[in-house]
């Protein structure tokens, strides 16, 4: 029999409520105990929480009791929702750990025992993980998609379609001799894996945009030293987050904050100021400079006033990176000099800013705020979010190119990269043969949920 398991699920203390979670076989017991009689499924009852040992009340509480399999864990669930000072929670906790095989939850428990039950596929915990995760308002709506189950709707609906072909192949060379079915049934099946193949290589080339979204579009500040981009920094992120100084090389490793542009996320990265140099730790900085740049989303080259000449202006930029990577012209000192903000084709070529005000920084602010929009734009079609579902989702599309490519192979064989693909959803949703990813995916939630 599996334990009872318990958690504070409100967060830290002291607050104004604290909610502890109990879901388990042993749950209608503690409740009656420690309560004294237990609620109707999905009312709310008050009462005096009970040591059992003592009788000393702990705490006057609301008390909620779910019935499994009808609850979030599929178990029998109970919600105590006392008084958030440390001696109430902490003389609570104590109480349930004097229970017979009840002990408490681990990172993420309720979740898993709610996929083992399934309550939840894969797609879902992951959106539940986002959600809780989520700093923007587009990443929430995201979130609330995926948790919803729109992800793997999606996928199931896909992978029926791949297991009907195979059953349509079957058909066709088991009972080849029957009157009743038809004869070129194959020929419609390859013609269906074709077009699947089509929908979900649109698929992923889409989800590009909602794997950026949850993790943020990455912008990576980059230049000569005492460019003014950790003047920047500060002025975009409205604190004091980097040193500045006159002297060159002060920025030694990157740095990151994080924004909220207009519900989209971006992490802004100050880095070294690029040049040769002999120092050993100024050199390491430069090369990890170099390597955010190579994983950017945009690259703002910040440029001092000075007469630099429009073809020269990046000339300290690696050519690997200006060819992989849009690069942006920034001016950091417009209130010494005036430039246009883009040339006669409006293409951006140069943004003038300035620091030194709110005003000054209004350029850049809504270029990177229209660059977001148009990078990371999801609208409401569920999109998968994560590596793993990209890996699956190419393992899938190898399998479905396969089985249409192989005309000269038989229809059995076939049939077999159609289950290939199909089995690469399933392990997107957890149907199959997910066992050795469980662990990781459950290991970032936080206690009690």
């Amino acid at each position: 029999m599996a334990d009872t398991i318990f958690a504070l699920s409100s967060g830290a203390v002291p607050s104004g409520v604290a909610v502890i979670r109990v879901s388990g076989p042993g749950t209608r017991e503690i409740v009656e105990t420690v309560a004294g009689k237990v609620p109707q499924p999905r009312k709310t009852m008050l009462a005096k929480l009970r040591d059992p040992e003592t009788k000393d009340v702990l705490d006057e509480a609301l008390v909620l009791y779910f019935e499994g399999p009808s609850s979030f864990t599929g178990e029998d669930v109970a919600e105590f929702q006392c008084h958030g000072g440390r001696a109430v929670v902490s003389s609570l906790l104590s109480v349930l750990s004097r229970f017979s095989n009840c002990r408490p939850a681990e990172a993420g428990e309720f979740t898993r025992r709610a996929f083992d039950r399934g309550r939840m596929d894969l797609t879902e915990v992951e959106g539940l993980a986002d959600l809780i995760a989520a700093e923007t308002e587009s990443q929430r709506k995201q979130a609330v998609r995926q948790m919803g189950g729109a992800l793997g709707k999606l996928y199931d609906d896909w992978r029926k379609r791949l297991i009907h072909m195979r059953a349509m192949i079957e058909a066709d060379f088991d009972f080849a001799d029957e009157e009743d079915v038809p004869g070129s049934v194959a020929d419609e099946v390859w013609a269906e894996a074709t077009q699947l193949h089509g929908e979900i290589a649109e698929h992923l080339e889409k989800s590009r945009s909602g794997e950026r979204l949850r993790s943020g579009l990455q912008v990576v500040l980059m230049g000569a030293p005492n460019a003014g981009k950790s003047s920047l920094l500060n002025a975009i992120a409205g604190r004091e987050v980097a040193i500045v100084t006159e002297e060159a090389g002060t920025t030694r490793d990157v740095i990151e904050v994080h924004l909220d542009l207009s519900g989209y996320p971006v992490t802004l990265v100050d880095t070294a100021g690029l040049r040769k140099t002999e120092g050993v730790v100024e050199k390491e900085g430069i090369r990890r400079a170099e390597e955010r740049g190579r994983g950017a989303d945009l690259i703002l080259w910040a440029v001092e006033p000075g007469g630099v000449e429009q073809d020269d202006v990046v000339a300290g930029l690696p050519e690997g990176l200006r060819r992989s990577v849009p690069v942006w012209t920034v001016r950091t000192k417009a209130d010494l000099e005036t430039l246009p903000e883009q040339d006669s084709s409006g293409t951006i070529q140069e943004i003038a800013c300035s620091s030194k005000s709110a005003e000054g920084m209004n350029p850049l602010f809504s270029r990177l705020t229209r660059f977001a929009e148009e990078t990371i734009s999801v609208g409401e079609a569920p999109l998968a979010t994560r590596e793993r579902h990209r890996h699956y989702l190419k393992d899938c599309l190898s399998g479905l190119r396969a089985a249409v490519d192989m005309v000269h192979l038989p229809a059995e064989l076939r049939a077999e990269d159609l289950r290939r693909a199909a089995d690469a959803l399933g392990r997107i949703t957890g149907r199959i043969d997910v066992e050795d990813l469980l662990d990781v995916i459950f290991r970032d939630f936080c206690i009690g949920k």
